[in-house]
Order: C-alpha cells, then structure tokens, then sequence
C-alpha cells in the first residue's frame, strides 16, 4: 500500500535472513555434493579400467599356463605355487567374466 510504512520487526528481519542463509547452504551443498559425486564416478571408472585389464591378464596368463602345460609331477607331489595361483586366476577370472555377463544384460554393450 502506497504510503504506508513498511518496516520489519527485528524478529521477522531475523527470519528472512535465515530463510536466505538457508538456500545459500542449500546451494553450496548441491555444488559440493556434486564434485564428491563427479569424484565417486572417476574412481568407479578407474576401478571398472583395472578390473577390466586384471580380468584379460589372469586370462591370457591363465591360457599361457594351460598352453604351455608343463611335466607330469609325481603322484602325491603337491603343485608349485606358481601353479596354484595360475589356476586361482584363472577361477577369478571366470567368475569375474559371468558375473559382468549376467550383470550387464543381454542388450547391454
């Protein structure tokens, strides 16, 4: 109204500077959230990129392994270290292999 005297309360003036200090928070949160966000992404990329070249390295070590074969032990000889962890890869690997297959889908690239 034209003429009257608008004047806050130093209550309702308290208020509104609140309410601004508020969206201002709100703001600055979303912009944060979303860097920790873009940081979640790039480690998740970095992970899925090892996973990926960890998974075709026990592979390739593991047919390398079964290619090349090796003697015969003995009866009762327990296989090398070597061996087992060739063997362990290559289990890994193809438990890491369908579980990518089943998670991605049918359709999925």
């Amino acid at each position: 109204m034209p003429g009257r005297n608008h004047r806050l309360t130093p209550l309702e003036l308290r208020k509104q500077m609140l309410i601004v200090e508020s969206e201002l928070n709100r703001t600055q949160f979303k912009h944060e959230w979303g860097g920790v966000a873009d940081g979640v992404r790039a480690v998740a990329h970095r992970a899925k990129s090892i996973g990926t070249f960890a998974t075709s390295t026990a592979v390739l070590v593991s047919a390398l392994a079964a290619f090349k074969g090796g003697g015969t032990a003995a009866p009762g000889a327990k296989p090398s270290r070597w061996r087992r962890a060739l063997k362990g890869a290559g289990l890994i690997s193809n438990f890491w292999l369908a579980f990518r297959a089943r998670r991605r889908g049918p359709g999925d690239p």
